[in-house]
């Protein structure tokens, strides 16, 4: 058995591509309803602090209400929610009302299941895959929810953080502890400084806290020393994608920065090393 499920066997990529698009349709419940709840939360804290009555509600969790259409609240069967391909087979479309299903439903079961088909063909079924799946579904949430809400909830961005400040426990870590904790507090701090320095000069907020604690994550997994790629590429992106939107004269709705930094910190992760020696040679070739 620990032959079959080993890496570059294709038992493991089978099961992995199965794992991936069922965690896939998982994640998308996520996506869906954890900004619904944290919503639900501050309306209850608002209406407690102004001494307020608080509403009822039906209880919303990520497991209760049962799967739904969002449009006529039919139940949804379990042959309408098979991953990747009861979309497919509905044509994009409930079969209750006819209202479409978002295509990201689709897009991020297709993300996880590739996600979790190539860590196990590199991996296998091991502690190390079972980290960068853990951690790439959390990046496929706060990816899909930021670019959505402009928001990078707590529930997701701390386990990123306290699951590489783990993981530089383990031998198969790249990053020693302190690396891991140097890392975290340089990111953090870096868009720390920027937001109070563009607070202090123009009295406007350029960014949340969410952005902090993502880029702590993830500089905890690439180190202080790559910080520069992630921040850079991170940018330059967030750049173009803001010239587009003002070409457009969409220049008064706000930019998410999440998936940018989450974009930059795995080009830093994979290539960022290789990147910054490239640099550092075209200087001294000058």
């Amino acid at each position: 058995m620990e032959h079959l499920l080993a890496a570059e066997s294709v038992p493991t990529l089978v099961l992995a591509l199965v794992l991936g698009a069922v965690i896939g349709s998982f994640l998308n419940v996520v996506i869906v309803r954890l900004p619904v709840q944290m919503q639900r939360q501050w309306q209850r804290e608002c209406a407690e602090m102004n001494g307020k009555p608080v509403t009822e509600q039906d209880h919303f969790s990520i497991a209760v209400p049962g799967s739904h259409c969002p449009e006529c609240k039919a139940t949804i069967a379990w042959y309408d929610n098979i991953p990747l391909l009861s979309y497919l087979v509905l044509r994009a479309r409930c079969r209750h009302c006819q209202s479409r299903i978002p295509v990201t439903y689709w897009l991020v079961e297709i993300l996880s299941c590739l996600t979790f088909g190539l860590v196990a063909w590199y991996y296998g079924f091991s502690m190390t895959a079972l980290v960068y799946v853990t951690v790439f579904s959390l990046l496929i949430c706060l990816l899909v929810i930021d670019s959505r809400h402009q928001l990078l909830p707590d529930q997701l961005t701390y386990p990123l953080l306290w699951i590489a400040l783990l993981w530089s426990l383990s031998d198969n870590s790249a990053m020693t502890p302190d690396m891991a904790i140097i890392g975290a507090v340089a990111g953090y701090l870096s868009l720390w400084s920027v937001y109070w320095a563009y607070k202090l000069i123009t009295g406007k907020e350029g960014m949340g806290y969410g952005d902090f604690k993502l880029l702590a994550g993830i500089t905890a997994f690439t180190g202080a020393t790559l910080l520069p790629v992630t921040i850079l590429a991170s940018s330059l992106c967030g750049a173009v994608i803001g010239l587009i939107m003002l070409r457009r004269k969409s220049h008064s709705q706000p930019i998410p920065f999440g998936p940018f930094l989450i974009g930059g910190g795995l080009l830093s992760y994979f290539y960022g090393t290789e990147l910054l020696f490239s640099y550092w040679r075209w200087l001294g070739g000058l």
